[in-house]
C-alpha cells in the first residue's frame, strides 16, 4: 500500500486557472458540507490537522492544494448544498466548480463523498450525475459509517444505489469508509496507487 511520507500545502486558490499548472495527477475529494471529508483526508494522509474540521459547514471555500510525495496533488474542494450560503456564493461556487471539472486536464478521479447514515439526498444524486454527464471519473465515497448499526447502514446504501439505478445503468464504483476506525483507507489509496502506475505507464 502506498506510504505517505511527504505533504506539501500548495495554496488556496479561488479558481483553477491560479492552481498550480504544473500537469501533475490530481485527485479531488468533495461532498455535502459537514459530510466528513476533512477527517476522511486527515484519516487518509494520517495527519491530525492537515484538513480543518468543524462544526460550521460550508467552511471550505476554494481549491486547497496539498503535493503529496512530490508526485500528485490531493486537492480539496468546496463542499456543495449548504442552505445558509448566500445565491451569490452559490452561484461562485457552482462556476468555480465548473471551470474546475471542465477545464483541469490533470484531473484523474473525483471521490464523492456521502454520508452513510442518511438514505439518498437529492442534491448528492444532481451532482452525480452531473459529474456522470461531464464524463468525469469518480467513485462514490460512503462516510461516518461508524455511526449506524450494520442493518441501518446496509439500507441507507441500498437506498442510494437505487435511487441511482433510476439514473444510471450501472452502478458507479462505491468504497465504505469510517475515518476514526481507519476502514477505506486501503482501498482509496489503491485506486490512487493503481491510477498512477497507469499513467506512468502509458
Amino acid at each position: 500500500m502506498m506510504t505517505i511520507h511527504d505533504i506539501e500545502f500548495k495554496g488556496s486558490f479561488p479558481e483553477q486557472r491560479q492552481a498550480p499548472q504544473d500537469g501533475k495527477p490530481e485527485f479531488a475529494f468533495i461532498g455535502r458540507s459537514n459530510v466528513g471529508k476533512s477527517s476522511l483526508i486527515n484519516m487518509l494522509t494520517e495527519r491530525t490537522h492537515l484538513a480543518r474540521t468543524s462544526n460550521v459547514p460550508g467552511k471550505t471555500q476554494h481549491l486547497n492544494y496539498f503535493l503529496i510525495n512530490q508526485g500528485w496533488y490531493l486537492v480539496d474542494l468546496p463542499g456543495y448544498g449548504y442552505a445558509r450560503v448566500s445565491k451569490k456564493l452559490r452561484r461562485q461556487w457552482r462556476l468555480m466548480m465548473e471551470h474546475y471539472f471542465m477545464k483541469r486536464e490533470s484531473l484523474q478521479c473525483v471521490f464523492v463523498l456521502l454520508d452513510g447514515n442518511i438514505g439518498p439526498q437529492q442534491v448528492d444524486i444532481e451532482f452525480i450525475n452531473w459529474l456522470g454527464e461531464m464524463g468525469i471519473p469518480f467513485i462514490i465515497v460512503y462516510t461516518k459509517t461508524d455511526r449506524s448499526k450494520p442493518p441501518e447502514l446496509e439500507k441507507n446504501i441500498a437506498d442510494i444505489r437505487a435511487a441511482l439505478l433510476e439514473y444510471w445503468e450501472e452502478l458507479p464504483p462505491d468504497i465504505i469508509t469510517s475515518s476514526p476506525k481507519k476502514v477505506g483507507r486501503e482501498e482509496v489509496l489503491k485506486v490512487i496507487t493503481e491510477t498512477l502506475e497507469r499513467i506512468n505507464h502509458e
